[in-house]
């Protein structure tokens, strides 16, 4: 398996940054670190996306794992590697952004959400699937039946985890979560509480590690 993704594996969720501004990607970055969340997604829909990627990549080094979320083209997906992205993250099945990541050698989290999607990602070369929308589909009960034929695909349900079905998810055979606005929410982006946030990672990483036991 990909070093990344076996990362990500690890940590077991990735949490996703949708903000109006790259002002709060920063300081967000800061919380998840100091909460023992050593991952960030920035999904390239943040304005500016490219420059926060590329400074939280700088300022943090090997600490803290840094993705581009969102990422819907080859060119996208370059920009993004080249500004420091170790990950690149899908929201629907690109087999161009999945190419692009092979040849720069980075994982790829293409999104899927049928039972073709999701196996179509894998054989393209899917270090991880996102299952995305998974809560408005079944959330862990999908996850589960997903996981009767295709046993060996490791799956990222995202869209709609929260501290109450996060364990479900696990416990349907999840391989790691992704999570947005349930974790960073927009209220508290324009609040710019961002110890809010950190508390909330740290009960999000504590349901985590229960779920696995």
């Amino acid at each position: 398996m990909n070093k990344t993704a076996q990362r990500l594996r690890e940590v077991g969720i990735n949490p996703i940054i949708r903000a109006s501004s790259a002002d709060a990607v920063m300081p967000v970055a800061e919380a998840l670190l100091a909460a023992g969340l050593p991952v960030v997604e920035i999904t390239m829909t943040v304005p500016n996306a490219i420059d926060a990627i590329s400074a939280v990549a700088k300022r943090f080094g090997s600490k803290l794992l840094v993705g581009a979320g969102t990422v819907t083209d080859a060119e996208m997906c370059k920009r993004a590697v080249d500004a420091g992205a170790e990950f690149i993250v899908t929201p629907c099945l690109v087999p161009a952004v999945i190419e692009a990541a092979h040849r720069a050698d980075v994982a790829v989290l293409p999104g899927a959400l049928t039972p073709t999607e999701v196996f179509e990602a894998f054989r393209s070369g899917g270090d991880m699937v996102k299952v995305f929308p998974v809560q408005s589909i079944g959330g862990a009960a999908y996850l589960r039946a997903l996981r009767g034929p295709f046993p060996d695909i490791l799956l990222v349900p995202t869209g709609g985890v929260t501290l109450e079905n996060i364990a479900e998810l696990f416990q349907a055979g999840a391989a790691a979560v992704g999570v947005g606005t349930e974790l960073i929410s927009t209220d508290a982006l324009a609040r710019r509480d961002y110890t809010a946030i950190g508390a909330l990672v740290k009960q999000f990483v504590e349901a985590v590690r229960r779920a696995r036991g």
